[in-house]
């Protein structure tokens, strides 16, 4: 992000009201399939893996792992201020201490990111009962990613990362942080998208590494071969019918999932939410996230539904991030936050009996 960016959305957020992306919806329903709830796993890339944390911690009884691309520790960009001064102020302070400590790492001088606190701030919230409980995160296995070259979220961030699940009580022995790769600002793949180390939209990038088939397995255990061509579903929902209710959301109005084959008349199969990055949702670079990734190769072969929300872009988040600083509110790291709110109430749709919908 240049500085004139910075300038305009800081003025953007101190002037604007913030305000729901909502609209007519024009895609099909979610269906139900009967998932199995307790059995979900999170990525996502850069401001999605930030928000793939944030689910993680705020539903810690059914996410069993996390991966986390090019992002830093859980809450990193919520200020100190954040119980003593409400309103639009606080995402303002939120957004530059993400920017200059959770991206650049340009605050390490005055402490930020500072794991051991962050991991105190999610004991905080867990026994306000606005988190689920911190001991149900600690049986999960997470899979960290940090480019050689990514000058976007530098790998000493996502170090970071690895520091608050040590603390929270994750074991090495569960944690799997790849750093060695010349890889830019993106999702990594084995043959698609960009030059390796190239950072620019839609940011995908070759570098002869199967991220998706990494990271399922590393969180799942031993998965089945890829397909080379699935032959599933790929469905795009109406996301309207989970944002009742909910305010400042800033999802958009369609959202994807993708239906392995045998999913859909049996029940039982799992289910990984997929977070996209800034700049990075189907308004942006079309279904590149969804088709490009490798995970709909995995998922045909291994029995997952892979789950695609989608943020847009709105005056106040012109790059379509999901929401790490706040813009949706200072509830953004809880259970209440509108973004988790959405997402779990898809999840718990494809979770319920085709018979009950």
């Amino acid at each position: 992000m240049s500085l004139a960016y910075l300038i305009r959305l800081l003025t953007v957020l101190l002037s604007l009201t913030l305000l729901a992306a909502c609209g007519e919806q024009d895609g099909d329903r979610l269906p139900a399939v009967g998932a199995q709830i307790d059995q979900t796993s999170v990525s996502g890339v850069s401001a999605g893996a930030y928000m793939a944390g944030q689910f993680q911690l705020a539903h810690g009884r059914d996410v069993i792992g996390a991966g986390i691309i090019a992002g830093g520790p859980w809450g990193c960009a919520e200020s100190l201020y954040a119980d003593v001064m409400p309103g639009p102020g606080t995402a303002f302070i939120n957004l530059s201490r993400a920017m200059n400590g959770c991206m650049l790492n340009a605050l390490q001088a005055w402490g930020i990111p500072d794991p051991k606190w962050l991991a105190q701030r999610a004991n905080q919230l867990a026994a306000k009962d606005r988190i689920d409980p911190i001991d149900t995160a600690r049986r999960d296995r997470v899979y960290l990613f940090a480019g050689r070259e990514d000058r976007t979220v530098v790998p000493a961030i996502v170090a970071a990362a690895r520091e608050f699940y040590r603390t929270i009580g994750i074991g090495d022995d569960q944690i799997m942080f790849v750093h060695d790769l010349p890889a830019g600002h993106g999702f990594v793949t084995e043959e698609a998208g960009l030059a390796c180390d190239e950072t620019a939209s839609p940011y995908i990038v070759d570098c002869d590494y199967d991220m998706a088939g990494a990271l399922l397995q590393h969180i799942y255990g031993p998965l089945e071969p890829r397909t080379e061509k699935p032959t599933g579903e790929v469905i795009t929902f109406d996301q309207g019918e989970f944002l009742k209710d909910l305010g400042s959301h800033g999802l958009a109005d369609t959202g994807t999932v993708y239906i392995a084959p045998g999913c859909r008349n049996a029940a039982g199969c799992r289910v990984h939410i997929a977070f996209h990055g800034c700049n990075q949702n189907t308004a942006a670079v079309g279904d590149a996230f969804i088709t490009k990734t490798g995970f709909l190769n995995w998922a045909d072969t291994n029995r997952l539904i892979v789950l695609f929300p989608q943020v847009s872009s709105t005056p106040a988040n012109p790059q379509a991030c999901w929401d790490w600083w706040g813009y949706t509110g200072p509830q953004f790291l809880t259970r209440d936050a509108p973004q988790i709110v959405a997402v779990r109430r898809m999840l718990m749709r494809l979770a319920a009996s085709p018979s009950m919908i």
